[in-house]
């Protein structure tokens, strides 16, 4: 039974009003152009602190990104009270393109991948030459995990008083790798803090390293003024550490121009996400030599065209056993 007439006054006719409000749904997003440039300083439970301009503001992501999760690094655009005052809160509406990522997995069969840090120019491994003793494939594994995600990797050495550098140096002297020796005098005195800040300077650097090596304790004395609680126990039956960073934190760096961001202590290093094809981009003197591999190619197998290329004078055998030894690293072994 029709209530209304053939033609009726559209103003007799009642609308059910929306619960979640009258505005009519639409799949147009605005563009918010007017949004402010931020970045990312660190991330908790949902709540992004974020520098804008000179002030520190809090936020949230917007429901309109989905499931897309800003990290630590990001460029953002945020939009709303953008004061930093006690207990208000923006709204992220973008996250600008990646120049880099940091990724890892728990395990190398997960296929779950995690972005760490973005945007970082530059990897600090921090590690240990003793108390705790050196681990070269957690050291292999960042190194691939740098080279996959458009970093330059730097080695932080430790410790130098309790074991000497060269037998661990020597195994990455084939990379080029830049790489900094310290010892417990020189952090303590501020010697160390100086000559690993000159690599430091004018760059984002992403600080990484199994727990009791002392990252965090060099990472304070790069900031002075954002004192972090270290690491006051190393295991004896483990030769561990307690974790004590437990999410990544970007702080300016004193007395230069960059960035350090402190990341959490890892255990182990997964990397199930890796596509070799990605990791020869770190080799320019093998990467030509790919040409004739096989489809899918992991370059260490009888069919690598990699071979033939070393063997004809083209590159150091040396650099040939450096890549696969990195790539090898995938392959997980007891105790890694």
């Amino acid at each position: 039974m029709r209530r209304y007439g053939k033609h009726t006054d559209e103003d007799d006719i009642r609308s059910r009003p929306n619960r979640k409000g009258n505005r009519p749904r639409t799949h147009i997003r605005p563009k918010h152009e007017d949004a402010a440039e931020g970045m990312v300083l660190t991330v908790d439970r949902g709540r992004l602190t974020c520098l804008v301009g000179d002030r520190v503001v809090m936020a949230m992501k917007a429901r309109e990104l989905g499931r897309k999760a800003a990290v630590v690094g990001d460029r953002v655009a945020i939009v709303g009270d953008l004061s930093g005052k006690k207990d208000t809160l923006a709204r992220i509406v973008r996250i600008e393109e990646r120049t880099s990522v940091l990724r890892r997995t728990a395990d190398d069969d997960d296929p779950y991948e995690r972005v760490v840090v973005a945007n970082a120019d530059q990897l600090a491994i921090v590690t240990a030459l003793a108390d705790p003793e050196p681990r070269p494939r957690l050291i292999d594994r960042c190194l691939v995990a740098a080279f996959d995600g458009g970093l330059d990797p730097l080695l932080v050495l430790t410790k130098s008083d309790l074991a000497p550098a060269d037998k661990l140096l020597e195994l990455y002297g084939d990379l080029d790798i830049p790489y900094v020796v310290t010892s417990r005098e020189e952090l303590e005195s501020g010697e160390a803090a100086d000559r690993v800040r000159e690599q430091l300077d004018g760059r984002i650097t992403a600080f990484v390293g199994h727990s009791g090596v002392g990252k965090t304790t060099l990472v304070n004395a790069l900031v002075p003024e954002e004192r972090r609680r270290t690491t006051g126990h190393v295991n004896a039956v483990t030769g561990r550490g307690r974790h004590t960073t437990t999410s990544a934190l970007a702080l300016p760096l004193a007395a230069a121009d960059g960035w350090v961001i402190d990341t959490p202590g890892v255990r182990s290093f997964g990397l199930a996400h890796v596509d070799p094809s990605r990791v020869i981009h770190a080799f320019p003197d093998l990467e030509p030599g790919t040409e004739g591999c096989p489809r899918a190619c992991s370059h260490d197998e009888p069919d690598c065209a990699l071979d033939a290329w070393v063997e004809e004078g083209h590159a150091d055998p040396a650099r040939l056993y450096s890549l696969r030894r990195l790539l090898s690293t995938r392959e997980p072994t007891e105790g890694d």
